[in-house]
């Protein structure tokens, strides 16, 4: 993998309470999606504007949203609270604080959430869960600048950014009336679309040697890890619905199975039904010498001709009958060639330790059509 050592991922400082087994750990800004991305923050940051950020579960909201903070000019502390695991009973409490002997068990002064983060950042994570009657409530301390505490008579002033984040449209939990229309004006002034990571597929790489690094350490393992082509094409055309941290899943599993460093396709635990057709067929590579006995039927070697199938290596036999069969298909997914082109240059680049040079003599084209093709599908970063 190509990935220079300067590629900056960005990661929690360490592990939280608060975080919950399908939150992103990490996040890169590698993919042209990604430093689009990067653009806006930089841009928003700065502004005390609240923001609402869009994206699926394990796509790093929460991540974008630290890296938000940091980048503005707010000393105090980030403070991430998910308000679909808050208890209900105890939400206002949480969020606002509670004086001594305000309900049974309030035994001492408690800050709520928006005090602790007061000069600060509050990230609402999972906005669209929290239930109605907080809403309310959140609403007037977004207005008027102030929390009560539970039990208290005097409000307290305060200085607090929202950052909110959900996984749903709020647009049509407001069409029906799960979610307040004057609330979603108040968190939306910015909006942050994050896309998934089968969307931002140069993003993967970087990931994928970053948690093969975390967990290199974590179980003190010595030797040198590296893909396999096939593998390392199997990554990039997945579909990853569990994003982040699916892929962190996948790698962990990964390098606890791969005894000499080398991980291969039978190392990643992917769901195949997320694979494309002609994927599929791709990952079976380690297995052709099976699948060609299997595949060598009277009618298929009617479609070449003899005297080449001949003469061609077996390997590059079973590619030709393979594509065959994609193309056989009547559900054939219209943008084949790019996919077929990606595995060609990843195997090539692979199977080479990553030489452009070498990957050129392999393929028979000129370097340049090698960085056109490494830029083209992200294997290696313009102008590097």
């Amino acid at each position: 993998m190509n990935i220079k050592s300067s590629e900056r991922v960005f990661t929690f400082e360490r592990e939280h309470p608060q975080l919950s087994s399908v939150r992103a750990k990490a996040f890169v800004f590698h993919d042209p999606i990604s430093k689009h991305l990067l653009k806006i923050i930089e841009r928003l940051a700065p502004s005390e504007a609240p923001i609402l950020i869009y994206g699926e579960t394990g796509t790093g909201k929460e991540l974008v949203a630290r890296h938000i903070h940091a980048l503005s000019d707010r000393k105090g502390a980030f403070v991430s609270v998910n308000c679909g695991a808050i208890n209900e009973q105890l939400a206002e409490s949480e969020l606002f604080g509670h004086e001594a002997g305000s309900f049974t068990g309030a035994v001492g002064q408690r800050k709520g959430w928006f005090e602790v983060a007061d000069g600060g950042t509050l990230f609402l994570d999972e906005i669209g869960d929290l239930p109605l009657n907080l809403q309310v409530k959140l609403l007037r301390v977004l207005q008027e600048k102030e929390v009560t505490r539970v039990g208290a008579r005097h409000p307290i002033p305060i200085n607090v950014r929202i950052i909110s984040a959900t996984n749903i449209d709020l647009n049509q939990a407001v069409q029906v009336s799960n979610f307040r229309q004057d609330l979603l004006f108040r968190i939306n002034i910015a909006t942050i679309d994050l896309k998934p990571l089968r969307e931002r597929k140069g993003d993967i790489l970087p990931l994928v040697k970053h948690f093969i690094t975390v967990y290199q350490h974590k179980y003190k393992i010595k030797h040198h890890f590296d893909i396999e082509p096939i593998a390392l094409a199997a990554l990039l055309e997945y579909k990853w619905h569990g994003n982040i941290r699916e892929l962190e899943n996948v790698i962990h599993y990964a390098v606890l199975m791969s005894d000499d460093g080398m991980i291969q396709v039978e190392h990643l635990k992917l769901k195949t039904q997320n694979i494309t057709h002609d994927s599929e067929i791709m990952l079976s590579q380690s297995k052709f010498s099976q699948v060609a006995q299997k595949s060598h039927s009277p009618n298929d070697h009617q479609q070449f001709n003899q005297n080449e199938l001949s003469e061609v290596p077996s390997s590059l036999e079973v590619i030709a009958l393979a594509l065959s069969k994609i193309f056989k298909d009547e559900q054939v997914q219209q943008d084949v060639w790019d996919h077929i082109e990606r595995l060609t240059i990843t195997s090539a680049y692979a199977a080479t330790y990553y030489n452009q040079v070498k990957t050129a003599e392999k393929l028979g084209i000129t370097r340049n059509m090698v960085r056109t093709l490494l830029k083209r599908h992200h294997l290696i970063m313009d102008g590097k």
